[in-house]
């Protein structure tokens, strides 16, 4: 039988709208990964310790927020019936997710020694408040995907539609707050966010359309969900999850794939400013050649992944690539080498996230038949925890890296750039191979099991 079960209900339009959801999540979330760091540790000068500390309190909470979010809105409120499941509470969460980040980088004015423990507070007061409205748009943004796609040709088709409109916002990221910063002047971090701010609203805007809910998937979802009827407890929910082997073995390659992530792209600034002794404006080709590489091959990949119809097949492929154009970063310092390495490796990071939100939704798809309910939103929140303990990798990797190789005494030296390597390309690597070998040896969703899985969906009228 065919995955390709179903058929494409949605216009290219309302895909591409959906799009900038991603857009937005991608472009707030990349300013912040690349430059919170960095911000604390070298234009605050407060101690590594303690920013590595702030970041590890930031992803303990992730451990508990994510999955909660998840967890409370996957049922029906008063609201879901007019408005829709998912679409208020992106909404909800959306905006002051983005206004958020302007407190991150506008703390008070404090010394950075006598005042340690204040401006470490404030790290974690601000980070927090941040994500708990990214989680509650993120939760709510990517429950959507597999209610609203419901075939496995429209998934691919929307993923081909939305990688790369995600990608320009990774790539704006990236390339905006440079245009504003001065290396060695906080006070220009002001500016950046408010530009961070209102191109992160205007994408938001432009997702509107495309972050609606069917009527008819509420209707249904409605239908199936009685009043006195109630979700699972968290805990049985969590376990639930656990125990189908296919999420596990995506949830562990996603964390190690969102480490490799979050440590390369927060040691952008590290190998603009201490290995090619550039200003922070030279960022700005470093990023666009990752995008130039991802925007080439993602249609590529996705007519691939049409072609042999196997989502897994792509997803590893695109790992063993990931890892193998990392392995240039651990020796390269020469600016013009690494923008080509950096070229070289988008080339198949766009292939593997283009899989992403298919693969979650043929999990999400086999807890329905297992379970014979929609769970979206707690799968959800389980993969924004995992992946965000991303962040205490990073944090952990950055503050070992930095303290062990005397960064703080000559952020310059030999051994500092060794350190700068390790976070830049060593740990994630690494983390890149592990996540897909376990993926490659532990998934068993075949392509025949997707399909009975979606042909039983559509008999439960789920």
């Amino acid at each position: 039988m065919s995955t390709e079960v179903g058929e494409i209900k949605h216009s290219k339009i309302n895909m591409a709208s959906y799009g900038f959801g991603n857009f937005m999540n991608e472009f707030v979330g990349m300013a912040f990964g690349t430059y919170a760091f960095f911000f604390y540790e070298v234009e605050l000068n407060l101690n590594v310790w303690l920013v590595g500390l702030g970041f590890f309190v930031y992803a303990v909470y992730n451990a508990i927020n994510d999955p909660l979010v998840g967890y409370l809105t996957n049922r029906p409120f008063k609201f879901t019936k007019k408005w829709g499941r998912r679409f208020p509470w992106i909404i909800i969460g959306g905006v002051p997710f983005v206004v958020s980040y302007f407190l991150i980088f506008t703390p008070p004015s404090l010394d950075p020694v006598n005042d340690a423990w204040l401006l470490f507070a404030w790290l974690i007061f601000t980070t927090c408040l941040f994500d708990t409205f990214a989680s509650v748009f993120w939760v709510n943004f990517s429950s959507l995907f597999p209610d609203k796609f419901r075939s496995v040709k429209e998934r691919r088709t929307a993923t081909g539609l939305q990688i790369p409109i995600g990608l320009v916002g990774v790539a704006m990221g990236a390339i905006v707050p440079p245009i504003f910063l001065t290396t060695g002047v906080p006070s220009t971090y002001v500016v950046t966010a408010g530009a961070v701010i209102i191109v992160g609203l205007l994408a938001l805007g432009l997702a509107i359309p495309g972050l609606r809910d069917d009527q008819n998937a509420v209707d249904r979802y409605l239908e199936t969900h009685t009043s006195r009827e109630k979700g699972p407890p968290f805990f049985k929910s969590l376990g639930n999850a656990l125990k189908q082997k296919s999420f596990v073995a995506f949830i562990i390659s996603y964390t190690l794939y969102r480490t490799l992530v979050q440590s390369m792209t927060a040691s952008v600034p590290y190998v603009v400013n201490n290995l090619a002794g550039l200003d922070e404006k030279a960022a700005i080709p470093l990023f666009a050649g990752f995008l130039i590489g991802a925007l080439v091959s993602t249609p590529l990949w996705v007519k691939a992944a049409h072609k042999l119809n196997d989502n897994k097949k792509i997803m590893v492929y695109c790992g063993l690539l990931m890892g193998i154009f990392t392995i240039p970063l651990i020796f390269l310092e020469e600016f013009i080498a690494v923008v080509i390495a950096l070229t070289v490796w988008g080339l198949s990071i766009g292939g593997y996230w283009a899989m992403i939100a298919p693969v979650l939704a043929d999990v999400v798809d086999e807890s329905v038949v297992k379970l014979k309910k929609r769970q979206e939103g707690v799968y959800a929140g389980f993969q924004q925890f995992f992946g965000r303990l991303a962040i205490f990798f990073q944090a952990l990797s950055f503050t070992l890296a930095h303290a062990l190789t005397g960064f703080d005494v000559d952020p310059y030296s030999a051994s500092a750039k060794i350190g700068i390597h390790i976070h830049l390309a060593v740990v994630p690597m690494i983390c890149i191979l592990i996540g897909t070998f376990v993926f490659w040896k532990y998934y068993d969703l075949t392509t025949e099991r997707v399909a009975e899985n979606q042909r039983i969906i559509e008999e439960l009228n789920l």
